[in-house]
């Protein structure tokens, strides 16, 4: 199919799904089924959900949804039928699409919720449209691909009403909740210095666009892959995993470990929106004393300072350390030599007036410093926390049983309300990132100057931008490609 016949048959998708979003704001559709009444559950005491993506990460998270032994996987969505292989043959009852829109426009009165596990650039359109019919959402980390769409997501999901929960699993985890207990019952005096890291990328960043264009998987229809992302040619090695890498599709590392990484800093300290950030990255060079330029591309380590204010948590502004590529901070000296800091790869470290504490990926296996301290300190009662059920594990069982409850009637771990604010964290940190390769020719034509190197931004929170260097401020809401809109 060419391009022009694919947007054709593009446009014609979206023209019904409009009709379809017309006649939910006239108030045609089913009434989502937790305003029938606080704790009313489906005719056959289960949610049935719709999983747009379900391949890889998608798959396990529709396996655990449906483990939960509440959720019936009603509908598949995947735009690789290869990807969809495996989810197909283990739920051979659930109808099967290829474009989420048409799925959306055919079925909206056959579902209750939607998993949404593609490609970071989609994420946003697929969850806003399910949010407007009111449905409930889990979406995969990181809740957007950009700030802007961070921010209407989380308004959104407060003013439709429905449950939603972001795929950090270890937000529903025993170690951040014993973390909070011990900060809160003073074990290490107040934080003011938070250290995360990890081993990723572990897919190429740092490289230049392939220059030779692939064919088209027959199974893959590219084009829907695409989405709201710039029309390109098909390359090899983009789908299905190394898009991470590159800036139109992916948000680095950052977005893929930051939301399981940092979100034990925000649980801990009551974290919300970051004032400040800087960052340096690791260099590709290709030649002698020539710099590589790859601004399509993610870079292959970065480490990037935040500062956030005061909370409630906190005696004054927390400075937050990111670093990418397999960097790490300096080891603490109450660790001993053998001892493993973080969990060897990926790890936070908390630095208070009175001590420190550590865990390694998701806040798993905590740790105050010295280790030893760990059995040796009590919490207080008061700062006791109750606990998931099934710890991580039980971060989709969570969200059915709220999904059944209706909203506001069950907790869960990793609402967009505490997903938003992590997410735009992370991606104001990738503002500065991105905003090292910025260049202007220098005044007398040799060469290029880089404005956005060795500086701090600044952010205006309430108008969502950085006020002192407005060339990143493109970042921070991207065009979408003709015909695809956020539907604000």
């Amino acid at each position: 199919m060419s391009e022009k016949e694919s947007q054709s048959s593009l446009g014609s998708s979206r023209r019904n799904f409009m009709k379809v979003g017309a006649l939910a704001a006239a108030g045609f559709f089913i009434v989502p089924r937790h305003v029938l009444g606080k704790g009313y559950i489906a005719p056959s005491d289960k949610l049935v959900v719709a999983g747009v993506g379900v391949g890889g990460m998608g798959g396990n998270d529709i396996a655990g949804v449906y483990k939960s032994g509440k959720a019936e996987i009603g509908f598949l969505c995947d735009v690789d039928d290869r990807r969809a292989e495996k989810s197909r043959a283990s739920f051979p009852n659930a109808k099967y699409y290829k474009d989420w829109r048409e799925l959306f426009e055919k079925e909206s009165q056959n579902f209750d919720a939607v998993t949404v596990s593609t490609p970071d650039h989609n994420h946003a359109v697929v969850a806003m449209a399910a949010m407007q019919m009111g449905k409930h959402v889990y979406v995969q980390k990181p809740l957007t691909h950009d700030i802007y769409e961070a921010r209407m997501l989380t308004d959104a999901a407060k003013r439709y009403k429905v449950v939603t929960q972001m795929g950090n699993q270890g937000s529903s985890g025993d170690g951040v909740r014993q973390m909070r207990e011990w900060y809160d019952s003073n074990a290490i005096g107040d934080v003011h210095t938070v250290y995360c890291w990890t081993n990723r990328p572990v897919w190429p960043q740092g490289i230049s666009w392939p220059a030779t264009k692939a064919e088209v998987p027959k199974e893959l229809d590219w084009n829907l892959w695409l989405g709201t992302a710039p029309y390109t040619d098909y390359v090899d090695k983009l789908v299905p995993f190394n898009w991470r890498g590159w800036w139109d599709y992916g948000t680095g590392a950052l977005g893929d470990m930051g939301c399981h990484i940092v979100e034990a800093p925000f649980s801990v300290l009551n974290l919300k929106y970051a004032q400040d950030v800087q960052a340096s990255v690791g260099s590709v060079y290709v030649d002698e004393f020539k710099r590589g330029y790859f601004p399509e591309s993610c870079p292959p380590s970065s480490h990037v300072t935040l500062t956030f204010p005061k909370t409630d948590k906190t005696k004054g502004e927390v400075t937050l350390h990111w670093m990418d590529g397999g960097i790490q901070p300096a080891r603490p000296e109450e660790l001993a030599p053998g001892e493993v800091f973080g969990d060897g790869e990926n790890g936070t470290l908390f630095i208070g007036t009175k001590g420190k504490m550590m865990a390694g990926c998701y806040g798993e296996n905590p740790q105050l410093l010295p280790t030893s301290r760990s059995s040796s300190f009590k919490v207080k009662d008061k700062y006791k926390l109750a606990r998931v059920p099934g710890s991580a594990g039980g971060h989709y069982n969570q969200w059915v049983e709220a999904c059944i409850a209706g909203p506001g009637n069950k907790e869960v771990s990793s609402p967009f309300e505490i997903a938003g604010p992590l997410t735009e964290a992370l991606l104001m940190a990738n503002l500065a990132i991105r905003g090292i390769d910025i260049r202007v020719p220098k005044a007398d034509g040799k060469g290029y100057d880089y404005p956005g190197r060795d500086i701090k931004l600044i952010w205006d929170n309430n108008q969502m931008r950085v006020t002192n260097f407005d060339e990143v401020n493109k970042f921070v809401k991207r065009d979408y490609r003709s015909g695809w809109t956020l539907g604000v």
